[in-house]
């Protein structure tokens, strides 16, 4: 294998890579304030708002991330009478399924950083005469965020792995155009490359996050 055949197709499986990098900034930005909200709600003292998140959390943890992105993409369009105004471009139906999926995630993981937090730090915020905002933006987030990271960390590396499921909804992103050089070729070296792209996209993550951890002081 020459120079020059890797870098022909090291071009087209960086160009693959952007489309993963987009989706997985995308959903990752949307689907943790999302899931915040979903810990509120199942927090909620109003139980139809708490039934309702915990059926979402149920549903979207219980199925393969897979069948809500084909639903999204080809069952909706399908819905009798509303069908048509359901239509999307396959990424955006991709970004939404990643949102909603990863959203039902955050929210449980948030929901255990809550969970972990000693009772008496709410009564020594309402013994120091703080109220409710204020405890719960200066005392239980900042804990609840550092609690959590360690997982949420996890989560976002295993975001940039979903990424490849872009593959099965036709969507051109680094598989795809692995695969395209393998059937081209007859030559396993494109999935060799892509998986070294893969791991570059998560050894970033995986520093970025070490970082964050020797800021609030995990190490």
């Amino acid at each position: 294998m020459s120079l020059e055949y890797f870098l022909n197709i090291t071009g087209p499986m960086l160009e693959g890579a952007r489309t993963t990098v987009v989706l997985f900034f995308l959903a990752i930005v949307t689907s943790i304030p999302l899931g915040f909200v979903f810990t509120l709600m199942v927090k909620s003292a109003v139980k139809p708002l708490a039934w309702i998140a915990n059926a979402y959390i149920y549903v979207m943890r219980g199925t393969p991330l897979l069948l809500q992105m084909l639903f999204f993409c080809f069952g909706l369009p399908v819905i009798p009478v509303i069908g048509e105004y359901l239509v999307m471009d396959r990424f955006a139906a991709a970004c939404l399924a990643f949102t909603l999926n990863y959203a039902a995630y955050f929210a449980e993981i948030f929901r255990g950083g809550l969970l972990a937090i000693d009772k008496g730090q709410y009564e020594a915020a309402q013994v120091l005469g703080l109220g409710r905002w204020h405890t719960m933006t200066r005392i239980i987030l900042p804990q609840m965020f550092r609690i959590a990271l360690p997982a949420v960390s996890n989560e976002a590396i295993t975001l940039v792995k979903d990424t490849a499921l872009l593959y099965a909804v036709a969507v051109p992103e680094l598989l795809h155009f692995a695969q395209t050089a393998v059937n081209r070729d007859f030559t396993i070296m494109p999935f060799v490359v892509a998986g070294v792209i893969y791991l570059l996209m998560t050894l970033v993550l995986t520093l970025f996050f070490k970082l964050l951890e020797r800021k609030f002081k995990f190490e």
